[in-house]
């Protein structure tokens, strides 16, 4: 195969150039029209749920949450280390500090380790949770990959401690649970607040952008003032607390409404593409493909393979690069953001998972345009690759 097969691309297959053409032709392109309304609606439908507002990115949707969750300078907040360091920017544009809680096999926050730092390292006092003098405010969860959070215990640790959820579905636009107390329900839509993104490479996308939720429709309202400057009145510049230049913009809604037709769709090819190299790599033992929740319907965004790392003496970057000459992008998952230079200082509480899977995990393409032929060449090439640097 002499093509190259990307990692995740955004798939333009319906009507985005119809509505981007029109946003143009009505001359509504920043943050103003009516797209943004439409799209905001069509994503609360999908949801279930009454309210959304439509952002800048899944950064700002995650800053607008921490501004509305009351964090303030010098409070906690708890937060992964296994994730896209964009997670956990955030809590530092407030003046908050981090503090790193590992994961568990589904990449996500361990919530036995939740639970422990709670009882074990901190003061509750009936009504506040401190850590080193400090208030506990909230607890930051990613959904990695698309792979659901153990929510119901997470709720549990959150409404003993009176900690705000703020939920990184960033991943995981679709991902539902389907049995138990919360069936029936989307990721971003169990905590205090969800956050979405739709980067490029996300299972939409709107270029950039971004779409937050609540529990509460009012809080819906609030953030998305702040995110508009927080202008209090349509004729004059009256502006009665700070705001942000976080609003989408019309354009890049027209884009999301039509990606937002072809959602179902997209999430059924990626659970099918996902179910095909399960088969492909069923039984070999240089690899082992990641599994999703139990009791969930995850959207299945990105596809994981554990490496053996007893038989696999290759770094990761050097099977990147191998890969990479024979046409398949592939990546490692993310370094842990704890060891990352601006957060080397900050607590990290019991790291053993999140370690153990940075040096393991192999990333490859997870498009919902890429072909069965497709599929089997980067499988093909990714035991290739693997053999060829086997331990005997």
């Amino acid at each position: 195969m002499s093509k190259f097969i990307p990692l995740s691309i955004p798939n333009f297959e319906g009507n985005e150039r119809k509505y981007v053409d029109d946003a143009i032709d009505q001359g509504w392109v920043s943050t103003g029209g009516a797209y943004i309304t439409k799209l905001e609606k069509e994503m609360a439908n999908f949801l279930h749920i009454d309210n959304v507002a439509a952002c800048q990115s899944g950064t700002s949707a995650l800053h607008l949450s921490l501004v509305e969750a009351g964090v303030k300078p010098g409070d906690v907040v708890l937060v992964p280390p296994l994730t896209f360091i964009a997670a956990v920017n955030p809590v530092k544009y407030q003046f908050a500090t981090p503090v790193f809680i590992d994961c568990d096999d589904s990449f996500c926050m361990d919530p036995v380790k939740l639970r422990e730092f709670c009882e074990e390292e901190c003061v509750f006092d009936g009504n506040t949770l401190k850590y080193d003098g400090k208030t506990v405010k909230a607890i930051i969860v990613v959904h990695v990959f698309g792979n659901m959070v153990d929510m119901v215990s997470v709720l549990d640790i959150a409404k003993k401690y009176s900690l705000k959820v703020i939920e990184d579905a960033t991943e995981a636009l679709g991902t539902k649970y389907t049995e138990g107390p919360l069936a029936g329900k989307y990721a971003g839509t169990i905590g205090d607040f969800g956050c979405f993104s739709f980067n490029g490479n996300k299972i939409i996308t709107t270029g950039g952008g971004g779409a937050v939720t609540a529990n509460k429709s009012e809080v819906v309202d609030h953030i998305r003032y702040l995110s508009t400057q927080a202008k209090n009145d349509p004729h004059y510049y009256i502006h009665n607390e700070v705001g942000y230049n976080y609003r989408m913009t019309n354009l890049q809604a027209a884009l999301g409404v039509a990606q937002m037709e072809e959602l179902p769709e997209f999430i059924r090819r990626k659970q099918t593409n996902y179910d095909l190299y399960c088969k492909l790599f069923d039984g070999f033992e240089l690899g082992k493909m990641i599994c999703f929740r139990e009791g969930t319907s995850s959207n299945k965004w990105f596809y994981s393979l554990e490496i053996n790392r007893d038989k696999e003496k290759a770094t990761m970057r050097e099977i990147i690069t191998a890969l990479e000459k024979r046409g398949v992008q592939t990546r490692a998952i993310w370094g842990l953001i704890n060891e990352q230079v601006p957060y080397q200082g900050e607590v990290a509480y019991k790291m053993e998972r999140a370690p153990y899977y940075a040096t393991r995990i192999l990333n490859f393409p997870s498009s919902t345009q890429i072909t069965k032929e497709e599929i089997e060449y980067v499988a093909e090439q990714i035991k290739d690759v693997l053999g060829g640097f086997c331990v005997d």
